[in-house]
């Protein structure tokens, strides 16, 4: 466990030093670009522009939460904290979230006031150059952007990019209705303005959405939980990984627990051993840390035992909202059975559970039967 810490460690700090370099950049292209639209903007007496300077500025005000953000949570585990302080990322998240809504607000406030109260915009021709380069600048920074997050799977540095590259969009309709205006005397100034700000606020709205999911604990990535079952059956003893519990503490700060079947006749040592390799080969090939690996025993010794597996298992599958069993085990000489039962959102659990037994009474009535209901929690 001490090498998978200092993995995880060393793993995070280069995480953060790309999180860092990438917000820094985004940040020094942000001020540029907004200083030259706002300078655009108020010389020509164009609001659509200086709405877009506003943009850029609240993007690189983003940066620079990310960055604080991504400093405290990179903070070493504490008492207080043993898991550390990831989760902090998802709260600047909604700090930028909430910047993002207010710079939409006022601008949406601000062109509504100019529909009201039109004034005449005058381009020039350096103008309209300023805004054709912010838009090719801007279309290259969201791709680096984006692709950095993807590396470092960033959800901050990803949203980043696509708002860069959706940014790229709002200036082209910004100069669209710049030439309208200086060919056919068409102001749609104010207008444009509208449109900027609606996509603002609702930029600014999944962006908070996202976030609450992250902490509220939103169902695990489904390719995640997948491979890390595949690669926990790849194990000749495994018959079966099931109930896997993903519990986040941060971008790339997964810890998991996890049951395996395995034959009644293995031994205590084999499966420490067994349980031993597949921690290490899961945060290897995932980087989730899986902090308990609970056993399933399965019968080996009786034909009988498996023909009553195979009947429980068609009386509970008959039923949509029984979504798996596992865990299966039968001890026909002290007549008692036991297994798990995977339920579905659309039923109560403790129902589901009375329904089953009810059914396999009929068919065992000499049995004490054990249902334990889980949840559907992952893939």
């Amino acid at each position: 466990m001490k090498n998978t810490n200092m993995n995880l460690t060393n793993a995070m700090e280069n995480r953060d030093k790309i999180i860092v370099k990438t917000s820094i950049v985004g940040i020094v292209a942000n001020i540029f670009l907004a200083g030259f639209k706002a300078a655009v903007g108020l010389l020509t007496n164009s609001i659509a522009i200086v709405l877009d300077a506003v943009n850029n500025l609240s993007d690189a005000l983003s940066s620079v939460i990310t960055i604080i953000g991504t400093k405290l949570a990179n903070k070493l585990p504490d008492k207080k904290h043993p898991l550390g302080h990831g989760r902090i990322e998802y709260l600047s998240a909604m700090i930028v979230a909430a910047i993002v809504l207010y710079a939409g607000g006022t601008s949406l406030v601000e062109s509504i006031k100019k529909i009201i109260h039109p004034e005449k915009a005058e381009y020039t021709v350096t103008s309209l150059v300023i805004i054709g380069v912010a838009i090719l600048v801007k279309i290259f920074l969201g791709r680096y952007v984006k692709a950095k997050g993807e590396a470092v799977n960033s959800g901050a540095l990803i949203a980043s990019g696509a708002d860069a590259s959706f940014d790229a969009i709002l200036s082209a309709s910004v100069l669209a209705s710049a030439l309208i205006f200086i060919y056919t005397g068409l102001s749609l100034e104010a207008i444009v303005g509208v449109v900027i700000s609606i996509f603002i606020i609702r930029s600014g709205i999944e962006m908070l959405q996202e976030t609450l999911n992250d902490i509220l604990g939103a169902r695990a990535d489904r390719e995640m939980t997948v491979g890390i079952k595949r690669l926990i059956c790849e194990e000749p003893e495994v018959r079966g990984a099931y109930d896997l519990i993903v519990n986040n503490y941060g971008p790339n700060r997964n810890y998991a627990s996890v049951h395996i079947e395995v034959p009644d006749t293995m031994t205590v040592d084999e499966l420490d051993v067994l349980t031993r390799r597949i921690e290490a080969k899961v945060f290897h090939e995932t980087g989730v840390i899986l902090t308990g690996v609970g056993v399933y025993s399965y019968n080996t010794k009786d034909d009988e035992a498996s023909k009553m597996r195979n009947k429980v298992i068609e009386t509970v599958i008959a039923h949509d909202w029984a979504l798996q069993i596992h865990g299966f085990y039968v001890d026909i000489p002290a007549k008692q059975m036991r297994f798990d039962v995977v339920f579905s959102f659309d039923i109560d659990a403790s129902e589901g559970v009375d329904i089953i037994t009810g059914e396999l009474y009929q068919l065992y009535p000499d049995f004490t039967i054990q249902i334990a209901p889980d949840v559907d929690i992952t893939d």
